[in-house]
């Protein structure tokens, strides 16, 4: 007995330690937290806004719980579009910022809309008499499609412009299903409905190679048209066409063959980059080689945070739309419908803007969302959707619910259609032995049975089901569009189309961003002056995630952003990550994702590529491990 109690004491004391030491490091780091909080608000008086873009510019950045944030596991960092926006604007008219600065070695794209919006507010700083000053070692599409519209573009001397234009090869898995043995069922309705085809085909049918074509080329005529309006002196045309003749006539040099066309001002490195930002903004306290006057974006927000005590409300539709509550970054059908209804229950939003930035998803989470609008429309608030990059499938689906719809051209929409898809494995298990008997009520007991193989009952239910889900998709937008079923069949069918396609087709109102939705929808509500303003209305995380979540911000512990390669060739093989990470995802939702689909896999790779975790696996070899049960 003395011997247990001693071990009893010992065991409380290690404890009673444990705990002494969790509380001294939670309060140490928040100590150390509100300390570097008060230094980072320390910014100049003057200077560059500081726009180092680390990772891509989104509509809704992800949610990171605090304990992810804290040690650095979650993934990297993601800009919000309305906040860069709003601190290039404020910027502007801002006598303490004498010059904007892009720093794009590590930006991860955002989507054509995105960058169209971004770079009308900084046409606005070079309008207002200030110099905008872009330098990066590689530049892809959406990079370049910023730095046009900057009046100084600087590329490093072993860097590249790697303007390649939309399109390339998607990703089919017919091959790897066929060899482990499984069967994909499919149901769908729409000629255009590829989204299904990676599963059971080698490669895109014409049908969809016919609108993937007409998508491709619209969205590519808009972003030269963009560019050359910015940059008048780019010869995008000429670089693209040329580009091994140009190279060859350079030795090899490919910056400064860009350099040639007028696609980028000067070549330098961060030094000679910084020395130029210097003299424009002033030199840096710290009095360094390339050293300048610094206003990072995330200080410069903090002194300047958007006004939001407008009463027209903002509700957020982001990335796929899945079934029951989901963290920010993903539209959960509970999660987003509950935002609406609490909007709807407070009496100061008198209109409300949905903001679509989604290639769809589970097909019953959109119908609720559209439900909880429609709910909102009955007690008397206007509604007005605005979309955003992509607002096709369940994003479109969503939209029905709006008294009208804006979009630009270059946003992704339509694919009215509906899928499901249902994995059986009986091949796959009877390759080592294992096989399956039974004995059944009802051709439908036991169904849908993926081990023994679905019977030709179940598959004829669930083609049933999808054509009714179909056509009452059909049916929503005939009613919202104010068009017959028989013409929203035709122009359904599943087949993606632009915006301004899309507009001549009828399925959107008017041309035009999140300011003009809310423009329209204070006019609705017969609002004016501040009243007419924005109030966004976000999923808020719990205060504790919050605490941790800036302690790890501030004390420099949250994930660390990407390494900014310096060769172009390390900057293109970081889409092998990103290919790799739409991999994992596109195979995870064949096993789990919902059954019935109204979503549109061919408009992914329009949307901001995944953010990987810092200590994710995203490597070919660790993704097929992954696959096959290994990792």
């Amino acid at each position: 007995m003395r011997f247990a109690r001693g071990v009893w004491k010992l065991l409380v004391a290690v404890k009673d330690g444990l705990v002494l030491l969790l509380l001294l490091l939670f309060f140490g780091l928040l100590y150390a937290g509100l300390k570097m909080t008060r230094s980072a608000d320390a910014v100049p008086g003057s200077g560059a806004l500081y726009l180092a873009l680390e990772g891509p510019i989104v509509e809704q950045p992800s949610a990171i719980d605090g304990v992810s944030a804290l040690t650095g596991n979650g993934p990297g960092p993601e800009y919000r579009l309305r906040d860069v926006v709003h601190a290039i604007e404020t910027a502007a008219q801002d006598s303490a910022v004498k010059a904007v600065v892009l720093d794009l070695d590590s930006f991860g794209g955002g989507g054509q809309v995105a960058m169209e919006r971004v770079g009308a507010a900084l046409d606005k700083v070079r309008a207002a008499g200030k110099p905008v000053l872009a330098h990066s070692a590689f530049y892809d599409d959406d990079g370049y499609l910023l730095a046009a519209h900057a009046s100084e573009v600087w590329l490093a001397p072993m860097g590249m412009v790697g303007v390649t234009g939309p399109g390339g090869s998607n990703l089919y898995y017919k091959g790897l299903i066929d060899k482990l043995g499984a069967r994909t069922h499919v149901y769908r309705v729409g000629t255009y409905k590829s989204a299904v085809e990676p599963y059971i085909r080698a490669d895109q049918s014409p049908e969809a190679r016919a609108a993937n074509e007409a998508l491709v080329g619209s969205i590519w005529s808009n972003w030269r048209e963009n560019v050359a309006k910015a940059r008048p002196k780019a010869r995008v045309a000429d670089y693209l066409g040329n580009i091994a003749a140009l190279l060859k006539a350079n030795g090899g040099d490919a910056a400064r063959t860009a350099l040639g066309v007028g696609l980028v001002d000067t070549l330098g490195d961060e030094i000679a980059f910084g020395k130029r930002v210097a003299s424009v903004a002033g030199p840096g306290s710290d009095g360094g080689p390339g050293d300048f006057s610094a206003i990072p974006l995330r200080n410069y927000l903090r002194r300047h945070p958007r006004g939001d005590g407008g009463q027209v409300g903002v509700v957020t539709v982001a990335g796929e739309i899945v079934d029951g509550e989901a963290q920010a970054g993903t539209a959960g059908g509970t999660s987003v419908s509950d935002l609406i209804r609490d909007a709807v229950a407070d009496d100061d939003i008198k209109a409300l803007v949905v903001r679509v930035d989604s290639p769809g998803g589970s097909a019953a989470a959109s119908e609720e969302i559209r439900s909880a609008l429609v709910a909102a429309r009955a007690k008397g608030l206007p509604v007005v959707v605005s979309m955003g990059n992509v607002a096709a499938s369940g994003g479109y689906w969503v939209s029905t619910g709006g008294e009208a719809i804006f979009a630009e051209p270059s946003t992704i929409t339509g694919s009215i259609g509906v899928f499901g898809i249902l994995p059986s494995f009986e091949a796959t298990l009877a390759k080592v032995g294992i096989t399956s008997d039974g004995v059944k009520a009802t051709p439908l007991s036991g169904e849908p049975d993926v081990v023994g193989g679905v019977s030709p009952e179940f598959d004829a239910l669930a083609q049933a089901s999808v054509e009714d889900i179909y056509g009452k998709f059909v049916g929503l937008v005939s009613q919202a569009r104010k068009l017959t079923p028989q013409r929203v069949d035709e122009i359904g069918q599943g087949r993606v189309w632009d915006g301004g396609t899309a507009h001549q087709l009828k399925l959107v109102d008017r041309f035009g961003g999140l300011d003009e939705a809310v423009a329209e929808a204070a006019r609705r509500a017969k609002l004016s002056g501040k009243a007419a303003q924005a109030r966004f209305i976000d999923p808020e995380p719990d205060r504790f995630t919050r605490l941790l979540a800036s302690l790890g911000e501030n004390t420099g512990m949250a994930a660390a952003p990407r390494t900014g390669a310096r060769d172009w060739l390390s900057h293109a093989a970081l889409r092998q990550q990103q290919v790799a990470a739409r991999v994992v995802g596109d195979l995870r939702t064949l096993v789990d994702g919902p059954a019935i689909r109204a979503d549109c896999l061919e408009c992914r790779p329009f949307t901001p590529a995944p953010v990987a975790a810092a200590n994710a696996r995203t490597g070919w070899l660790a993704v097929l491990a992954r696959w096959i049960g290994l990792g």
